[in-house]
C-alpha cells in the first residue's frame, strides 16, 4: 500500500501546498497537526525527499509534524518539548515567526503573553519630521 493511501486528499493537498511555499522561500517552516496514521505517511514523504523535520506529540492521538529549513527545524526542536500552549512567550513568538505568521500580530500576541502590555502602552517617538524637512527615501 503506498503512503498516500493513509492520507486524505485534503491532507495531501495541504502538505503539497506547504512544500510549494517552502520551495519558494515564503516561510522557513511549516507545521501540520495530524492523526498518527497520516503523520506517519507525511514523515515517510519528508524522509524520502530529504526534508528536515521534527515530530512532536500534540496529544494522545494527534502529532505535530514540523518541517522545512534545517536550521529552523533544529531551532524549534530545542523548545517543542511539551504542549504548545505551555510555550514561553518568547518561544511562542519564535515559532509563529518561523511558521510565517503575520509579524505584527505575533508582536501583539507576544506583548499580551509576556505581561499584559499592549501596543497602546508603547511610547510614541519624541521627534517627528516637520513638514518643511526633506524626507529621504532609499
Amino acid at each position: 500500500m503506498d503512503q498516500s493511501s493513509h492520507m486524505s486528499a485534503a491532507t495531501l493537498q495541504i502538505f503539497q501546498h506547504h512544500l510549494y511555499e517552502l520551495s519558494k522561500g515564503l516561510r522557513p517552516l511549516a507545521m501540520m497537526t495530524l492523526p498518527s496514521v497520516e503523520a506517519t505517511s507525511i514523515v515517510a514523504r519528508l524522509r524520502t525527499a530529504g526534508i528536515a523535520h521534527h515530530v512532536h506529540e500534540a496529544c494522545q492521538h494527534r502529532i505535530n509534524v514540523v518541517f522545512g529549513v534545517a536550521s529552523a527545524v533544529r531551532t524549534v526542536q530545542g523548545f517543542m518539548t511539551g504542549p504548545l500552549c505551555n510555550l514561553s512567550a518568547e518561544h511562542d513568538f519564535m515559532l509563529g515567526i518561523l511558521l510565517g505568521y503575520d509579524r505584527e500580530m505575533q508582536c501583539h500576541r507576544f506583548l499580551s503573553r509576556a505581561g499584559g502590555n499592549t501596543v497602546e502602552a508603547v511610547a510614541e517617538p519624541t521627534h517627528t519630521v516637520a513638514p518643511s524637512e526633506p524626507v529621504l527615501i532609499h
